[in-house]
């Protein structure tokens, strides 16, 4: 079924003119999708290839979540909408921060359409200040306390390689909130 909505968002040059390395929206979506993956921004080989996740910070996630590569690209089950789709480029410490037009223009629209969604996974301090009413606690702070909003929404840091320190540092959430995390999806899946 063709989705208007997506295809627009696919389509969209809203910051052409900003990323020297082009735009390219990267995202899945489907109405009737169980689990929401609500991230930051693509990274550069996301850029590259297209596919959301497609990374070391994927294989991380799909870890977390216990799920292989053919259930987390199944659009009925997940959804993966960063808050901006394409990447900003990188910084001195890592990328750049999502552009906010991104998330103005399009986000409403599409929370908007879900009709199944049980659970919201979000994952860094942007999507945060967006999906979650604690929007002042650090992500340390709003993960610690992920019993808060269980079972339809958790905080997460982002599984990006950059925070393996923070994975050392605060063991509980492998001990923790990863077990949870795993059985809520099979649960919903």
């Amino acid at each position: 079924m063709k989705n208007v909505l997506v295809d627009n968002i696919r389509d969209c040059r809203l910051c052409e003119d900003k990323f020297p390395h082009g735009v390219r929206p990267v995202l899945q979506f489907d109405p009737n999708a169980k689990i929401l993956i609500a991230g930051q921004a693509p990274g550069r080989k996301v850029h590259e290839s297209g596919i959301p996740f497609d990374d070391a910070s994927g294989d991380r996630l799909r870890d977390w979540l216990g799920v292989d590569k053919a259930t987390f690209y199944d659009v009925k089950q997940f959804a993966i909408l960063p808050m901006a789709f394409c990447f900003p480029g990188s910084g001195k410490s890592g990328d750049l921060a999502p552009p906010k037009i991104c998330a103005q223009t399009w986000r409403d629209e599409l929370m908007a359409k879900f009709e199944s969604l049980e659970l919201v996974i979000i994952l860094g301090q942007y999507a945060k200040a967006y999906h979650a009413s604690d929007a002042a606690k650090s992500v340390t702070d709003a993960v610690k306390a992920w019993r808060e909003h269980w079972p339809q929404q958790l905080i997460l840091p982002h599984p990006s390689p950059r925070n393996n320190i923070w994975l050392k540092r605060n063991p509980w959430f492998d001990a923790e909130v990863v077990p949870a995390l795993k059985q809520r999806v099979q649960e919903i899946l």
